[in-house]
């Protein structure tokens, strides 16, 4: 067993590790209010509300009055996905290879839910909530799905702390 290469030597599990913080916090405040029932369908003096707000009126109309399998989603995002990170962040920040395995499991989970249903039901399904703006939606919410696929291809190899991408 190799010794794991220092972190500075890993600039991209830096780059990572400061994504999927990110991602907690928008975990939190974004996907734990429909999880929870938050009716954010008008504006709000609430920042948390007014935020979720202006991202479904003018991004995502399906967000702001979230089916219940919409709320099941958010639900695995803030209640599964955002402690996830955490322990993901601490495992790319110290070289934990034992992260290897949730990391592809995760990756695999938010491309089929996110990339495949989510998206598919945004563009494609229930005709009665009004498609989304292509651009402003994919600008949002690409990263989602394509950070974590980026993810897998870190995870790829035995040991991915030791050598560098």
């Amino acid at each position: 067993m190799s010794a794991n290469l220092p972190l500075r030597e890993r600039r991209i599990d830096i780059f990572f590790a400061v994504v999927f913080s990110v991602f907690t916090i928008t975990s939190l405040i974004a996907d734990l209010m429909p999880t929870l029932g938050f009716d954010f369908s008008r504006p709000s003096d609430n920042f948390i509300l007014n935020s979720n707000y202006w991202y479904a009126h003018d991004t995502d109309p399906l967000f702001m009055d979230p089916p219940v399998w919409m709320r099941i989603v958010t639900g695995l995002s803030a209640l599964v996905y955002m402690p996830f990170y955490l322990v993901l962040v601490y495992a790319l920040v110290r070289g934990r290879n034992w992260i290897q395995l949730p990391a592809v499991i995760y990756a695999t989970m938010i491309s089929t839910i996110t990339g495949i249903i989510v998206f598919g039901v945004e563009f494609f399904g229930e005709p009665q909530w009004q498609t989304p703006n292509p651009v402003k939606f994919l600008s949002f919410n690409l990263p989602y799905v394509l950070l974590p696929l980026l993810l897998l291809v870190r995870m790829r190899k035995p040991e991915p702390f030791t050598r560098r991408f």
